[in-house]
């Protein structure tokens, strides 16, 4: 996937200028937020869940090329084929060559970023496969040719007029007068496009939410079945899922499951948990003729042993970005690539290279509240911080920048100067804010006034008031 990461202000400058993407962020927002309070209200041991699940992780992660060797073993072992790749374009020929070997046209897809990752829709298409996304999110954004704005609800950014207009521009074969009353009538015609799909489809690819290397087999959740349809129906099966989801056990994979809902869409279970182990068996109902694995590194091996390795531990439940002001405020796609809010503003840097990237550490207010909702405990300010770090080491942020802070830093070496300083600025404006309270624009403060008032300092500065305080109780 294409990266506009590097163009972060501008598109948060549309985003925020966009009626309607502010329509849909106010509607679609707090219902994230409120089911996670009261699906954790519910389960009194969520929090020891959370410290069982941070330890099988980082368990997995220092001895992962152990888990990994186990885990490919019992795949193989159970008929499957593991296929290891480096880089997303390792990943995209290993599943050209599946769908060859298959003679596929037609590639039916559950829910995966990682296949948003790799950018494999394109590269099919550019090769005569037809990929077609049945997670119901997933079709809409790609009958609009646009990439996912939310790692569990890709179509975050849309509201139902949007649909309707998709929907009409792409079933041209349906009755023009058909009326679209309520959300039923999409899920109805969405099922009814999507079905003879399934039907043809001769590759199916899923991601996967976690690889067990006790038994070899890959588990997603979903909501709606279109998963195992991809799964069952086609004779070629391709999990495609990246090194960090791998887990040792069963037991294992249950902790992290009753985190994983919960804190994604405030479930205590997605609606279907579909465990895969091999091909199928004689005796099976149904199921594929091969069962394939693409296991992607594409830069994650290099952030063990670093500060980013807590990143790994990320399960993409989305309750970072469902709580975090920022995106709230612009949506996914200013982000400019395939992880937004507060993972991606660690995880990308970490992928694409914090110099294509370097805008999205930065935007955070750094309020926490990330890394309080985070079901594996990731200290996400911690990370974003040493990216900032980083930036600030290879003198990628602009000149004005490191100038506006070697000026601070000055005035932080020098005590009375800071506190004389910043008692006559606090003065001035206030006399010059004292007649409205507030300044509607400000020199040196064009980022903060442009869409919000600074209000006037009003009495005397932090550093008067303590020390009075102090006085006061002495």
């Amino acid at each position: 996937m294409l990266s506009t990461s590097s163009a972060f202000k501008r598109d948060a400058s549309a985003a925020l200028a966009d009626v309607g993407l502010q329509r849909a962020l106010e509607r679609t927002k707090p219902h994230f937020q409120h089911r996670r309070t009261a699906a954790v209200a519910a389960l009194p041991e969520f929090e020891q869940l959370r410290e069982i699940g941070r330890e099988i992780k980082d368990h997995t992660l220092v001895n992962l090329d152990f888990y990994l060797d186990a885990w490919a073993e019992m795949v193989e072992r159970a008929g499957g084929t593991v296929h290891f790749c480096a880089t997303a374009a390792d990943a995209r020929e290993a599943i050209l060559g599946i769908c060859r070997q298959a003679s596929a046209k037609i590639v039916t897809k559950g829910k995966s970023m990682i296949s948003e990752e790799i950018g494999i829709n394109d590269f099919l298409e550019a090769n005569g496969i037809t990929p077609v996304e049945t997670d119901l999110g997933e079709y809409i954004v790609q009958l609009g040719h646009e990439p996912p704005s939310h790692i569990i609800a890709p179509a975050f950014h849309l509201n139902r007029d949007d649909w309707e207009a998709r929907f009409r521009a792409a079933h041209k074969d349906l009755p023009a007068d058909r009326v679209f009353r309520e959300r039923r009538d999409i899920l109805t015609e969405a099922r009814g496009e999507l079905r003879q799909r399934f039907l043809a489809a001769d590759v199916g690819i899923t991601g996967a939410n976690f690889l067990i290397a006790e038994t070899g087999s890959s588990v997603i959740v979903t909501n709606e079945g279109n998963g195992d349809l991809t799964q069952t129906l086609p004779k070629v099966h391709v999990v495609l899922a990246s090194i960090e989801k791998l887990v040792p056990t069963l037991e294992d994979a249950s902790v992290l499951l009753r985190l994983l809902a919960r804190s994604a869409t405030g479930q205590d279970f997605s609606v279907y948990t579909t465990f895969s182990t091999g091909p199928r068996r004689p005796g099976d109902l149904d199921g594929p003729e091969q069962y394939h694995v693409v296991l992607l590194d594409n830069g994650r091996s290099a952030m063990l042993g670093t500060e980013f390795q807590p990143m790994l531990r990320c399960i993409r439940c989305a309750a970072c970005m469902n709580h975090c002001p920022v995106y709230g405020a612009i949506g996914g796609h200013a982000y400019g690539w395939v992880y937004p809010g507060p993972m991606g503003a660690v995880l990308t840097p970490a992928l694409i290279g914090v110099d294509k990237a370097r805008d999205l550490p930065n935007a955070s207010t750094f309020c926490g509240r990330c890394e309080s909702v985070c079901p594996m405990k990731i200290p996400l300010p911690k990370m974003m911080r040493h990216w900032r770090e980083r930036e600030f080491e290879r003198h990628l942020g602009p000149p004005s920048g490191r100038r506006n802070l070697a000026l601070w830093a000055w005035f932080a070496r020098r005590p009375t100067a800071y506190r004389l300083t910043a008692r006559a600025a606090s003065l001035a404006l206030g006399v010059l804010g004292r007649k409205r309270g507030r300044f509607r624009s400000l020199p040196l403060a064009g980022g903060w006034t442009a869409g919000r008032d600074l209000p006037a300092p009003e009495g005397e500065t932090f550093f008067a008031r303590y020390a009075r305080q102090s006085r006061v109780e002495r």
